[in-house]
C-alpha cells in the first residue's frame, strides 16, 4: 500500500474532509498529510475536519502540530476539527498538548 499508509486515506463526504491516519503519525508522515489536507480542504470548501485515529498507534509532536495547523486553517473558514478513534495514549498526548479545548474528541461519529 506504501503511499497510502504514509499519508492516511482522505475522504469527502458532503462538506466533511474525512482522514483515516495512518498507523505512525509523526515527522515522516505529516508532511504529506499536512500538504494534502490543505488541499482538500481549500479544493472542497469543506466546513469540518475529522481525522480518525483508529488504526493510529504512534504519533509525536508534528501530528500536534498537523491538528493544530489544520485546525487554525478550518476555523478562519468558521468550520470545526473533530477527532475520533484516538486510543488512551494519543488523548493524553491532545490532553497535554491543550488541543482538547481546540478539537472535538470523540470516540467516533
Amino acid at each position: 500500500m506504501g503511499k497510502m499508509e504514509e499519508t492516511g486515506i482522505f475522504e469527502i463526504r458532503e462538506d466533511c474532509l474525512l482522514v483515516h491516519m495512518p498507523e505512525e503519525v509523526d515527522h515522516h508522515t505529516t508532511k504529506s498529510i499536512r500538504r494534502l489536507a490543505d488541499h482538500y480542504l481549500l479544493d472542497n470548501r469543506v466546513q469540518q475536519i475529522v481525522f480518525d485515529f483508529a488504526d493510529t498507534m504512534f504519533m509525536d509532536s508534528s501530528g500536534i502540530g498537523l491538528l493544530s495547523g489544520r485546525n487554525a486553517r478550518i476555523a478562519c473558514f468558521g468550520g470545526r476539527t473533530i477527532v475520533i478513534n484516538a486510543n488512551p495514549r494519543i488523548r493524553k498526548l491532545l490532553q497535554i498538548a491543550g488541543l482538547q479545548d481546540q478539537v472535538c474528541i470523540m470516540d467516533e461519529i
